[in-house]
């Protein structure tokens, strides 16, 4: 009996393609998903320590305040940013535009530069606001 196996072609896996940046985008797409599913519990805490009282919400404020809560806040000022881009890039897909690879490859690039600038223009902003 021969191993059936052997003989069968494997499916290609991520050490066979070489990175791309439309495929890297589109990883990076569902990884920002992932991250905002759970960093939206830290707006239901937010909102949580709202109704529940002036202590707790200012606890809760303090901890967002530290370096830590920042930085967290940051990235997830940044996965909501990329994360649009990702969608409006999905929907023009959805419409027929933007396949083309030369094109489709520099908007991939263009999000990356355009998700940290609006991650930072949005930050700035609220400095400035505050």
């Amino acid at each position: 009996m021969t191993n059936v196996t052997r003989s069968r072609p494997l499916s290609p896996h991520l050490q066979i393609y070489k990175p791309i940046p439309t495929m890297i985008m589109s990883i990076m797409h569902r990884i920002t998903g992932g991250a905002l599913y759970f960093g939206t519990v830290l707006v239901a805490w937010w909102l949580i320590a709202a109704a529940s009282g002036t202590a707790y919400y200012d606890w809760v404020n303090w901890f967002f305040g530290t370096l830590i809560g920042k930085v967290v806040l940051f990235g997830y000022t940044w996965a909501l940013m990329h994360h649009l881009l990702g969608g409006i890039r999905h929907l023009g897909w959805d419409l027929g535009y933007g396949y083309e690879k030369h094109f489709a490859t520099r908007v991939a690039k263009a999000m990356i530069v355009a998700s940290a600038a609006l991650t930072l223009v949005i930050w700035i902003v609220g400095y400035l606001a505050r």
